[in-house]
């Protein structure tokens, strides 16, 4: 049994938080899209309430950081266009959607459920700001081992139906994410072949606005 705390991140946690990033998000990934210490600024100063971190004994070994913003799902993006390349200036204090920008918990950590926890704090700041939604994109990171065969929208069908095991889109499915397109040219990724899955969760106190809001689906 461990003492967990999840809370906001401030100032004082920008190195933890870079460390973390490091040992999250080791090569091949790209190291320019770790955290830097502008963006964290900007992270805490912009949205508060999006800057969350997971501390045990003192060492942060998790973090999950949003924004608010109104996005058309039919209209492509990316993780740079949609995060303004991690640093939140396109923020909106009214935005309907809680966009993840980014979730990471230090490798050693990753079988005691942290991830899920984090997700499910979001959802209550969803709530807590009566959004309609929680969007984000996630990695594909099992596809490699299928692109020659299968495309991507077979691919996350498969996996949504239990037929395959991919590490990203299993566990957010499994934390009441569901998919509902695939997004090209996402970020630079070479095990997902560069596409991400757009998951979301609703609200579910905002059911009545539902209908005809976000129509695109997996196919």
């Amino acid at each position: 049994m461990l003492p967990v705390t999840i809370r906001k991140y401030d100032r004082g946690d920008f190195t933890d938080l870079i460390a973390l990033q490091q040992l999250s998000f080791p090569p091949p990934y790209p190291s320019e899209l770790w955290w830097n210490e502008a963006q964290l600024t900007e992270h805490i100063t912009r949205f508060p309430e999006g800057a969350l971190c997971v501390e045990i004994n003192g060492r942060i070994v998790g973090s999950m950081t949003a924004l608010r913003t109104t996005i058309d799902d039919l209209k492509p993006h990316n993780w740079s266009t949609a995060t303004d390349d991690g640093y939140i200036r396109n923020h909106e204090s009214n935005g309907d959607t809680v966009y993840v920008a980014d979730l990471c918990v230090a490798p050693e950590y990753r079988k005691l459920g942290l991830g899920k926890w984090l997700l499910q704090s979001m959802y209550e700041t969803v709530v807590h700001l009566d959004c309609l939604r929680l969007l984000g994109v996630g990695r594909m990171p099992g596809y490699y081992r299928y692109m020659d065969t299968l495309t991507p929208e077979l691919y996350v069908e498969r996996v949504t139906n239990g037929m395959l095991f991919d590490p990203v889109i299993t566990f957010m499915l499994r934390c009441g994410r569901l998919p509902i397109g695939i997004v090209p040219h996402y970020l630079e990724d070479e095990d997902s072949a560069h596409y991400g899955v757009l998951m979301e969760w609703k609200n579910p106190f905002k059911r009545s606005e539902w209908n005809g809001v976000h129509s695109s689906k997996i196919n």
